[in-house]
């Protein structure tokens, strides 16, 4: 154990993560399947990243958001699943007190653009069904880069204070983390020091943070669901929900574990049922999100299918910013051809 002298006690330079250390006859099956999440996520939001962008029929608001999300879902796997691996590997299980600290601010960051960032997609349903006559104008370019940006920006800002609180803590005697990897809840358990004051700041960031776009979720959808109910046409409802049934799917598994984790008592969950919804939301859900937001989108799959053809993936030459389907690229060519004749 890394350790620093101070006055009257030792200080910790490093914490042992424990991650599945009461089933060590199960690390070999747990590594496999683990892995194997890995690279199925990393695959399917990597999928959906590509198709977004060089599928010109793609190119709208909605999957604009959803390539973000793609992005932010990769990025959040890759901070913990890793680490869990190599623990699984390796006997060494420990983690500095600096790479436990990046950590943890790379995975709060994550986890609050996602917030609002999910936040920002129930905004674009919201304008899609409510005011489609004016939805090219309301959600332009110009308008989505700036609430994706925003999402990005307030994860980085908020996540830095929050990890400035946790480690400005004094970390002494056990330097055990009985977690998966460095979260709030199993770091407040090893301070040495009064951490009244810290849990009642992180709490308050906490419900700030989790309401906050969650309430914007809630009024878009309240209204959402009176324009559904005003609607005469059963297939026009159907149609509607369906658009806003991936989007909700998500948000109803991403905030139903992070309230969980993060706001109700502590008392009224062990360490064990926090083991296992942070397994959720940090694993599990990153998986999900690319077969919630495909299997039931029929341009996605068609998309999909359409990358299969040999001449998708050729570049056009119509403009070196845009990457359009090849196949569109030659029938504008042999436009251009019998014009000529």
């Amino acid at each position: 154990m890394s350790i620093m002298k101070s006055e009257n006690q030792t200080i910790l330079g490093e914490f042992i993560i424990l991650g599945f250390y009461n089933m060590p006859q199960m690390k070999s099956s747990f590594f496999g399947l683990f892995l194997m999440i890995y690279i199925v996520t990393i695959t399917g939001n990597a999928t959906i990243i590509l198709i977004t962008l060089l599928d010109s029929q793609l190119h709208s608001p909605m999957y604009f958001f959803l390539r973000n999300l793609s992005i932010l879902e990769s990025l959040f796997i890759s901070v913990t699943l890793p680490k869990m691996l190599e623990d699984m590997l390796f006997k060494d299980k420990g983690i500095s007190f600096l790479g436990c600290a990046a950590q943890m601010y790379f995975f709060l960051a994550l986890g609050i653009a996602e917030c609002f960032l999910l936040a920002g997609m129930a905004y674009d349903r919201y304008v899609a069904i409510c005011n489609p006559l004016y939805y090219a104008i309301i959600m332009n370019r110009k308008r989505c880069t700036i609430m994706a940006t925003f999402a990005w920006v307030t994860g980085i800002l908020l996540s830095t204070r929050q990890t400035n609180l946790m480690f400005s803590l004094r970390y002494c005697g056990h330097n055990t983390i009985n977690h998966f990897f460095c979260d709030i809840p199993p770091l407040l358990k090893l301070a040495c020091t009064d951490t009244y004051m810290v849990e009642l700041e992180i709490s308050l960031y906490s419900v700030c943070v989790l309401m906050t776009p969650c309430l914007l979720i809630l009024v878009s959808y309240i209204c959402i669901l009176a324009q559904v109910l005003w609607m005469r046409s059963a297939d026009g409802r159907r149609k509607a929900f369906s658009t806003c049934g991936a989007h909700l799917t998500s948000v109803t598994l991403f905030y139903g574990s992070t309230i969980v984790a993060y706001l109700l008592p502590k008392s009224s969950h062990s360490e064990d049922s926090d083991k296992m919804l942070a397994l959720f939301y940090a694993v599990v859900i990153p998986l999900l999100n690319p077969m919630i937001y495909s299997l039931r989108n029929k341009e996605l799959k068609a998309a999909l299918r359409r990358s299969l053809t040999s001449d998708f993936w050729l570049p056009t030459r119509l403009h070196p910013m845009t990457l359009i389907p090849a196949s569109e690229a030659k029938r504008i060519r042999v436009s251009k051809q019998l014009r000529n004749h």
